[in-house]
């Protein structure tokens, strides 16, 4: 990143608060960095973030969020602080396990929190609900999907317009695009190129710059086997079939955006007719990072989230 384009990002984004690092060991062994942000003794609301990004992509939470809750937020596995793991060590399966490891390391023993996830955190949330059901009710009070998707990944993308009679061949260049552009180096001559894809799939035209900015800056600082192994990982296991979003048996806020090229709000409309306890469907203008883009409306439906579930943060809002 240029500096110019540096100052742009911290300029357009608020900091992060003072937080509490926190190790986390996954169970194969993979080193994972989570913070930890606000009272200690808040009402705790778990983020986990889509691929490519890191803790910074929740900037706009973490600042607003951590003056009355217990913010805890995490990189996966190759990616931001998080270690690489071995090769293999990317799938659905330790994905779940990840998210399970952060909440036996952050919540104390009887605790239960709002999980919201963007993205790849959202296939996360649903993927740990999977396999992990008998303590979705024991460690989540509510969980918020925000632009994510359960399968179809490369067929619902919106990057290439293609009549539908020539659909198959829109599929088979998106899975090669996605696997090739996330996890090679990115060379020099390819800096401008790159820059302009992630803004265009990551926001919507209307965003402010430093979205965008921020988006391509955690991108370019993913390793290459975090994003090639990530995609990779997305693409083979979600391609042609659906999670199964059964054990998603506490209270379900679903969040898409109009011109999401990533997850199109097709996606968000799927997941609220089969997830078994959606509370609410909300439709945001704008591109696939509402959390950036509209963050003001996410951070209110996160609040109302949480203050639902939670009698004493309702008293503390009011």
């Amino acid at each position: 990143m240029s500096a110019r384009r540096s100052t742009r990002v911290s300029e357009g984004l608020p900091p992060l608060p003072p937080g509490r690092a926190q190790a986390v060991r996954a169970i194969d062994g993979t080193p994972l960095h989570a913070e930890v942000f606000g009272p200690p003794d808040g009402y705790p609301i778990v983020l986990t973030h889509g691929i490519t990004c890191a803790v910074r992509a929740w900037a706009y939470q973490i600042a607003e969020l951590s003056a009355d809750y217990r913010v805890i937020a995490f990189d996966h596995r190759g990616h931001g602080q998080s270690g690489v793991p071995r090769r293999g060590g990317f799938s659905l399966k330790l994905l779940a396990a990840d998210l399970n490891s952060v909440l036996e390391a952050t919540l104390a023993p009887h605790e239960r929190a709002v999980l919201a996830g963007h993205s790849m955190g959202g296939i996360t949330i649903a993927a740990w609900s999977a396999r992990y059901r008998h303590k979705v009710t024991r460690r989540a009070d509510a969980v918020a999907l925000i632009n994510t998707a359960t399968g179809d990944l490369v067929r619902e993308v919106k990057l290439l317009s293609l009549p539908t009679i020539l659909a198959p061949a829109r599929t088979v260049a998106g899975r090669r695009l996605i696997g090739t552009f996330g996890g090679l180096p990115i060379p020099a001559a390819a800096l401008l190129a790159s820059r302009s894809l992630v803004a265009m799939l990551a926001v919507g035209r209307d965003a402010d710059p430093s979205a965008a900015a921020l988006i391509y800056e955690l991108f370019a600082q993913t390793p290459p086997a975090g994003r090639g192994g990530s995609a990779k990982m997305l693409v083979d296991a979600l391609g042609s079939r659906h999670l199964d979003l059964a054990g998603l048996t506490v209270p379900t806020l679903v969040i898409g955006s109009e011109h999401d090229r990533l997850t199109p709000i097709s996606q968000s409309r799927r997941i609220a007719r089969t997830a078994p306890n959606v509370v609410g469907l909300v439709e945001l203008p704008g591109g696939h990072c509402s959390m950036l883009e509209q963050h003001r409306a996410v951070n209110r439906e996160l609040r109302a989230l949480a203050e639902s579930v939670n009698p004493r943060m309702a008293k503390i809002s009011s």
